[in-house]
């Protein structure tokens, strides 16, 4: 059989980058517990008219076809498609659970997500994204958008990542300031000002022409976008271009409880970025884009924000916020850049050599007892020269090697070897699971 050739688009980690991953899943799970979100998981497969209804991803959607169709299938349009993100399930996951959930909702969903794109740095045809949501019937407190956002820097923190810091903006501010300004359409101006950082300002003024928009007004939405400020400073500067209007002063109160709150609670990580604009309609309020340090030209890794109608039943509606971590596209970067590694390729704490092949059934033994402490152990694969065996552990980053004969354990990093039983003998806690290594920042998190 011939080798096979990697599928482009589809990564598969090596197992230490496994254990960087998994690292990081359970480390955004500890946290979004802490703050009692709960998990939730929606299948792999939704309707395609609903993973097509805005109209823009229909070439990004995989549909679902059986390789054997049945008499009559043949011309039919597809039915199902494989969900692109993660917001269109747990859209339709409210509407179907609503008489089952308490409101406000926390959720968070970390899973796989499968988009027909064309594959480069970052962005990958299969990866996974992990969304924390609030949720509530009808009506939701504002308070909610201030809070969400730490939660998610207070995870990023916890992390062996380089510097997240998320750029906010209200999309309350923006529509205001731009209707002020002589827009018709503001989400025009949206969309022109969300393409600032790719294609520069010459190139997005012609573009805020076309929304309609004379050269004052395209100026003053240009300097709007040039506003940014660790702090609730940027306010007085909106306000000294002059322009006034309702919704925008709305705007304006509700980024600086934000920024506020940030400045108390995680000084530094978020900044006020009145160019970030998400081009997505359904957003309503406070809007979020997070930029790693040292990989700005990825861009956003972690996006999300305010939107009033999540779902509707005709009845009630579903307001929320949520923010999105690309985590496929985080690891990829860190990776292929040699910044992010595990300090061995496997769980294994101890191996237990293997004398001969009859006493096999004593080394076994042994593994069995630390096992049940809690200590990761597997038995050497043969009962080779002891000096094979010990560079078999070593080649794996395995600390510890156990020998039955005589009882005793030697730690292979300072060649100590003192007699033990397996009955009351602990390593030290940091080498119960592997250390997460972040070689640029001299980091270790285990």
């Amino acid at each position: 059989m011939a080798r096979p050739s990697p599928l482009s688009g589809f990564p598969e980690w090596l197992p230490g980058e496994r254990i960087v991953e998994q690292h990081v899943l359970d480390t955004l799970r500890r946290v979004y517990e802490l703050h009692g979100f709960a998990s939730l998981e929606t299948r792999a497969v939704e309707p395609m008219d609903q993973l097509l209804r805005k109209g823009e991803i229909d070439k990004e959607v995989y549909v679902l076809r059986r390789l054997h169709a049945e008499e009559g299938d043949a011309g039919q349009s597809p039915g199902l498609g494989l969900h692109f993100d993660l917001t269109v399930p747990f859209a339709r996951y409210v509407l179907e659970r609503a008489g089952h959930l308490e409101f406000p909702f926390r959720r968070y969903q970390i899973q796989k997500v499968w988009r027909g794109e064309r594959p480069q740095d970052g962005r990958y045809r299969e990866f996974l994204q992990a969304d924390i949501d609030i949720v509530d019937r009808d009506a939701l407190a504002f308070h909610h958008e201030v809070d969400l956002p730490l939660v998610v820097l207070e995870a990023f923190a916890a992390l062996p990542l380089p510097l997240m810091t998320m750029r906010v903006n209200n999309r309350k501010l923006a529509e205001g300031f731009y209707r002020a300004v002589g827009a018709d359409d503001p989400s025009l101006v949206l969309r022109a000002i969300d393409k600032l950082d790719k294609i520069g300002p010459v190139k997005v003024r012609p573009l805020l022409a076309d929304a309609g928009l004379s050269a004052a007004g395209a100026q003053a939405c240009l300097d709007l976008a040039s506003i940014s400020s660790p702090d609730a400073s940027f306010a007085d500067r909106v306000r000294a271009l002059g322009v006034t209007d309702p919704l925008l002063d709305t705007g304006l109160e509700e980024l600086v409880r934000v920024l506020d709150a940030a400045a108390e609670r995680a000084p530094g990580r978020l900044v006020a970025d009145l160019k970030i604009a998400r081009g997505l309609d359904y957003y309503t309020g406070t809007v979020y884009e997070t930029f790693m340090a040292g990989h700005e030209d990825l861009g956003s890794v972690c996006s999300g924000g305010r939107y009033d109608a999540l779902a509707s039943d005709g009845k009630a509606s579903y307001p929320g916020v949520g923010v999105s971590i690309g985590v496929s596209r985080i690891l990829g970067r860190l990776f292929k850049a040699g910044a992010l590694t595990a300090s061995r390729s496997v769980p294994t704490t101890v191996l237990v050599a293997v004398d001969d092949e009859e006493s096999r059934g004593s080394s076994n033994a042994v593994a069995a007892a630390l096992r049940g402490r809690g200590i990761p152990t597997e038995v050497a694969p043969s009962a080779a020269k002891f000096g094979k065996q010990i560079r078999h552990a070593d080649r794996r980053g395995i600390p510890w090697v156990w020998f039955p004969g005589d009882s005793t354990v030697k730690d292979l990093r300072t060649g100590d070897q003192v007699a033990a039983d397996p009955a009351d003998w602990t390593p030290p806690e940091a080498d119960l699971r592997p250390d997460i290594l972040s070689p640029q920042t001299e980091e270790t998190h285990t």
